[in-house]
């Protein structure tokens, strides 16, 4: 019965004609714009996190390289470094238990996406609610995905409604 239903409103949506001049395409196209904007902003702002964290782990290894081999001995060094990894191993099992995504660099990079560009959204401005509104006129067949964050995949365009 549902699918019934579904193919239904599918038939119906795509009986309806939208007028071209429909002043709300103007409008869906401005926020189309803008989030693209948006999500180029908050692309390179995680980029930005992630090259800085790349910069600390490459820091951290030749620090702990020339601790081991010309001030310190193996003997010091490898307790050390027993502890930082198991701070590492654990700051990673913190993640999984606050987000319920695995601790990978693709899971962070799509927290961190999501979390900046929920900001940059509140700080433009941004009308997700009516983007998502205009997004079902204009696209009956598109999936609307309200609060979850669908494949951006680093770089594809991320015009699709939200």
């Amino acid at each position: 019965m549902l699918q019934l239903a579904k193919s239904m409103e599918e038939l119906i949506s795509q009986s309806i004609t939208i007028n071209p001049n429909d002043p709300r395409k103007q409008q869906l196209e401005e926020l189309e714009r803008q989030k693209s904007f948006i999500d180029q902003k908050s692309l390179s702002q995680v980029r930005g996190e992630l090259y800085c964290g790349l910069g600390f782990l490459i820091i951290q290894t030749i620090a702990f390289m020339r601790l081991t081999f010309w001030e310190l001995s193996w003997d010091v060094m490898e307790p050390i470094c027993f502890f930082v990894t198991s701070f590492h191993f654990a700051l990673a099992y913190m993640f999984f238990i606050k987000t319920s995504k695995e601790p990978t660099f693709e899971g962070y990079f799509q927290r961190r996406f999501k979390t900046k560009q929920r900001k940059l959204m509140e700080a433009y401005g941004f009308d997700l609610r009516k983007y998502n509104e205009l997004c079902e006129a204009f696209y009956p067949t598109r999936v609307s995905v309200i609060s979850g964050f669908q494949g951006l995949n680093r770089g594809e365009n991320s015009n699709v409604c939200l």
